[in-house]
């Protein structure tokens, strides 16, 4: 029945009168002395209560009358005769149901009455076996009852006045709530965050495309997304990796500061400042492009929330100083770096101010070696005015910079690793499904031909030769030049010949020069940018260069005004490109490297190329010089830099011109016997070498160095572990023999060196050579990734100490731990989830550190309650029931929280909670966040890193019972100790901080130095 038909059966004169009886006309007011919301629905019936009006039977006699009107009207029954009693009492049941609603009279008026009526039907029995009319009725008379209901609420005195009451508490509670949220954000004002969303958005535009070299000769994309093509290498700390000397597992040996693999994409979420180190085409360039993306992508990138919030300002030197202009001030980052963006007045300083910044300045090597001390002192600057919470990544080739230039500064020197052979594996099928269908059919033979060609296999260490090895093996159908100079020279002719010849493009500029015309051409470019330290010039100068050229080259000359012939270079050489509308700059700084040493040879610039031997920027310029040199020509290069290296002032810098040396002698296409038997005798004088440093140095002379190296019989413990480490670092087959002979050496740190090398080489003929004939003991056996696992169970070894890392599957991690059922594990997984239950099971695990990222959520009961766990170092992100649940793990002495959030007062108080816990590793940070009262004197020994001075009476207040105390300086640093004189007993260790205050200190405390 339409609901009008019952509007003009129960005319309001009607109805009204009829349910005005079932409410109670007394109410009170607004409600202030008493309850501050509306009247309980139960309390404004008149059926219900003490002092009731109405029965269930007089409410029954209410609905007959509404429902005898309604019948009585003209024209047809809205129901059945006989159905009437059934109406009725269906209709009693659902006006009595108001009395049980669980509402008041404000928020049953803000429900409206179409809703209300559904919550009473909802209430009252279901009105079963009527006809579908009567239903029909029903639904029709409750909704018009209750719109008069709630029309009586808002007559009634108090209503207006509650309903007032009630919309101010609800919104001073919203207004606290969104206080609240304000709080936890900066405050921009609606400027800065407009800006900052365009911003954002033009750098995932400039930066979201990653170039695939190589590809753009075929009709595929030049560019990939970058998020589809970025492969995460591994960086390395400034010292080789190893356990301590001690045994096979200590919680310091993992963390500050002693820094050990991570990867690259990762270490800002560890350390505030980097100085990244990475050879030519190693992907430093690409990781800040992979940074800058992951901080301005829109929806969170995995494993990088780290950096969600944080706005990028790319800073690249060769572009900054292309003039030798003024380094920029902070209000100055956006025009200098090139952005078309015009920022609010103080926008970066806030940014900044805020630590909301994420710094990445490239390239110190790609500025000349007299600007770098400028350089240095511009980001001093920078630090000093805003170095709290800001994150800061500079990026360097090996030897631009001493290894300590900005330790002193608090940054932590990494160096990205080459690339191993799965990573090569995934550059290559990557590169393959970018370069589309037509690709796949080479992707297998290059696999292939990596594995079994040592000599190309030897060249694919970085990202851009990797890309380059791709292009030219499909280019040239599945066959590969040998060595690196015939690798370049192929890939010149790849881009300058033929590129636009197969993408049928015929002659778009009117120009058509030969390959070697245009060679000539650009190695002008490459040799005034290397001459003057630069790998940016002006276009005008670049086309002044190419127009004084052209008159000397027959070819070119003959094509018409030389800017023509400058522009046809640009566009279609596929080696040049215009960063910006100004400048010119080669696609990357390897080609400008091969072109400038080609044209010093053919000058013949020795005095030029010797001169420059010490100069990091040069180094490549020399190699690829004498592999372009005839063999007379280079056996006088050689010699000249023997004879550099003779008049060297220190062994270090003698070591540099002998690596040199010998480095280059691998790219020569002949050499006199007599100049490379020089060379190897010079360089033997060398070995072993005396530091890790050292060791990789001369590892770059490749594998004629292992023939030069002696066995573990002619070598103490420490020439033995040098003499590992280079060898370890000549990725080729045949270093494996001579690393095979140390396996069974009593020296753990030169064990430790054979399986951190595991990864370099082929998993199964490494594992088949070195790792099956390694001793065991106290050593921590490497697993990188799942065919490394494969390896030791398929050679039935099953080490006591593991420390497995994040390529490996969480399928693999449990068949391992199931497998090996470890005493000591260090796991490090990534993800949102990290599958942790694998560690459920095992019954002997005693030390356990777990790595993951501050976003992961994890769970401590999936920690084995069943083994003797005594030590435990917890990973960026707390489980998810907090510190409390780790009392459950009975065993437990030792608790490492240096890589764990931030101590605050809920996490102290569930820490004092650990009442078996005797060794902690805190932030002295979290120290000042301890609340008042809250003391673990159940804790003896504490190990304390901090920036600066921590805060040591807070120390004696919280740990009254204090027996040792580490303390741990990030980067240098002081502490004044003489508040420690509160703790008599104290035995306390030094280990790199400076301390003051020890004469304050009582006989009691003794102070020792590690």
């Amino acid at each position: 029945m339409d609901p009008a038909v019952v509007g003009s059966r129960l005319a309001s004169a009607a109805i009204g009168p009829l349910l005005k009886k079932l409410l109670v006309s007394n109410v009170p007011g607004a409600g202030l002395p008493g309850s501050a919301r509306g009247i309980r629905l139960s309390g404004l019936v008149t059926f219900r209560g003490e002092k009731r009006t109405l029965t269930e039977k007089d409410v029954r006699k209410l609905a007959a009358t509404l429902v005898e009107r309604a019948a009585a009207g003209p024209g047809e029954r809205p129901f059945p005769a006989d159905e009437t009693e059934a109406v009725t009492e269906a209709l009693a049941a659902t006006l009595l149901s108001l009395g049980d609603l669980d509402m008041d009279d404000v928020q049953a008026v803000h429900l409206g009455h179409e809703a209300l009526a559904a919550r009473l039907r909802a209430a009252a029995p279901a009105p079963d076996g009527l006809a579908d009319s009567s239903v029909l009725f029903l639904d029709s008379v409750t909704g018009a009852a209750c719109r008069h209901i709630l029309e009586f609420f808002t007559q009634r005195p108090g209503f207006v006045a509650r309903t007032l009451v009630e919309q101010t508490r609800a919104q001073a509670a919203l207004a606290a709530k969104t206080d609240a949220v304000l709080d936890r954000l900066p405050h921009p004002d609606s400027r800065d965050a407009a800006f900052e969303r365009r911003y954002l958005s033009h750098l995932a535009a400039k930066h979201g495309q990653l170039t695939i070299y190589g590809i753009d000769l075929y009709r595929s994309e030049a560019e990939w997304p970058l998020d589809m093509a970025y492969l995460s290498l591994e960086a390395t700390g400034s010292g080789e990796a190893e356990p301590p000397a001690g045994g096979g597992f200590d919680l310091r040996s993992t963390v500050h500061p002693a820094v050990r693999s991570l990867r690259a994409d990762h270490a800002l979420a560890r350390h505030d400042r980097i100085l990244l180190r990475g050879q030519a085409g190693s992907g430093k360039t690409t990781l800040s492009q992979w940074l800058t993306l992951a901080a301005a992508a829109e929806e969170p990138v995995e494993g990088m929330t780290y950096l969600r919030g944080r706005i990028p300002f790319v800073l690249p030197l060769r572009t900054l100083t292309r003039h030798g202009e003024r380094l920029p001030a902070a209000a100055d980052f956006l025009s200098a770096a090139g952005s078309p963006l015009t920022a609010p007045d103080g926008w970066v300083d806030r940014v900044l101010a805020a630590g909301r910044g994420l710094v990445l300045v490239d390239g110190i090597d790609e500025i000349p070696e007299a600007e770098r001390g400028r350089a240095r002192t511009w980001l001093r600057d920078l630090l000093a005015a805003y170095g709290d919470g800001n994150r800061w990544l500079v990026t360097s080739r090996p030897t631009a910079v001493r290894d300590d230039w900005l330790t002193p500064d608090g940054f932590t020197e990494l160096t990205l690793s080459p690339m191993t052979r799965a990573e090569v594996a995934t550059f290559v099928r990557r590169w393959h499904r970018a370069a589309g269908p037509d690709a796949a059919s080479y992707e297998q033979p290059l696999l292939d031909a990596l594995r079994a060609n040592e000599d190309v296999g030897l060249l694919a260490t970085n990202p851009l030769m990797c890309g380059l090895i791709c292009a030219l093996h499909r280019d040239r159908r599945g066959f590969l030049p040998r060595g690196r100079k015939a690798l370049y020279e192929a890939a010149l002719s790849m881009l300058l010949e033929r590129r636009d010849r197969e993408r049928d493009m015929g002659s778009p500029t009117g120009v058509e020069l030969s390959e070697d015309s245009q060679i000539r051409l650009i190695q002008r470019l490459a040799y005034w940018l290397t001459v003057n330290g630069r790998t940016q010039i002006d276009r005008e100068r670049a086309m002044t260069i190419v127009a004084d050229a052209v008159p000397s080259i027959p070819e070119a000359h003959a094509c018409g005004a030389p800017d023509t012939v400058f522009t046809h270079l640009l566009h279609r050489s596929g080696l040049l490109r215009e960063p910006t509308a100004e400048t010119v700059e080669f696609v990357h700084r390897t080609f400008q490297d091969f072109l400038a040493a080609k044209h010093l040879v053919e000058r013949w610039d020795i005095g030029l190329l010797v001169g420059h031997a010490g100069d990091d920027q040069w180094e490549d310029v020399i190699r690829m010089a004498v592999g372009h040199a005839r063999p007379r020509e280079c056996d006088e290069l050689l010699r000249e830099l023997l004879a550099v290296a003779d008049y060297a002032g220190s062994r270090a810098v003698r070591l540099r011109f002998l690596a040199l040396a010998a480095t280059a002698l691998d790219h020569a296409t002949e050499v006199s016997p007599n100049v490379r038997e020089e060379i190897l005798a010079r360089t033997a004088e060398i070995i072993p070498p005396r530091s890790p440093k050292e060791a990789r140095a001369l590892a770059e002379g490749g594998r004629a160095v292992l023939h030069l190296l002696r066995g573990p019989d002619d070598l103490n413990p420490t020439d033995a572990l040098h003499s590992v480490i280079t060898a370890s670092h000549i990725v080729a087959d045949a270093a494996l023999p001579y690393l095979a002979r140390f396996a069974g050496h009593p020296n753990l740190s030169i064990r430790s060196q054979l399986i951190w090398a595991w990864s370099r080489f082929d998993a199964r003929e490494y594992a088949e050579e070195v790792v099956a004939r390694l001793d065991p003991t106290h050593l921590r056996y490497s697993v990188p990734g799942d065919e490394h696992a494969d390896e030791l169970l398929r050679l039935g070894l099953r080490p006591d100490h593991l420390e497995i890392g994040e390529g490996v599957s969480d399928t693999a991690l449990a068949r391992l731990l199931t497998a090996c059922d470890p005493v000591s594990l260090y796991l490090r997984r990534r993800g949102q989830q990290s599958a942790l239950a694998a560690l459920a099971g095992l019954t002997r695990l005693s030390y356990l550190i777990v790595q993951t990222s501050a976003t992961t959520v994890w769970s401590a009961t999936d920690l084995p309650t069943g083994a003797p766990l005594v030590s435990l170092e917890l990973p960026a992100a707390w489980p998810r029931e907090g510190l409390r649940h780790l009392a459950r793990l009975e065993h437990l002495k030792q608790v490492n929280l240096w890589r764990a959030p931030l101590l605050n007062a809920g996490a102290w108080f569930q820490l004092a909670v650990l009442t078996k816990v005797r060794t902690l590793w805190i932030d002295s940070k979290g120290l000042t966040l301890c609340p008042d009262g809250v003391t673990l004197d159940h804790v003896r020994a504490i190990h304390l890193i901090h920036n600066e001075l921590p805060a040591l009476d807070q120390l004696v207040r919280i740990f009254p019972a204090l027996e040792e105390l580490d303390l741990y300086a990030r980067s240098g640093g002081k502490a004044d100790v003489a508040a420690l004189a509160g703790l008599p007993g104290l035995r306390l260790l030094e280990a790199g901080t400076e301390l003051t205050g020890t004469e304050y200190l009582p006989p009691t405390v003794k102070v020792i130095t590690p």
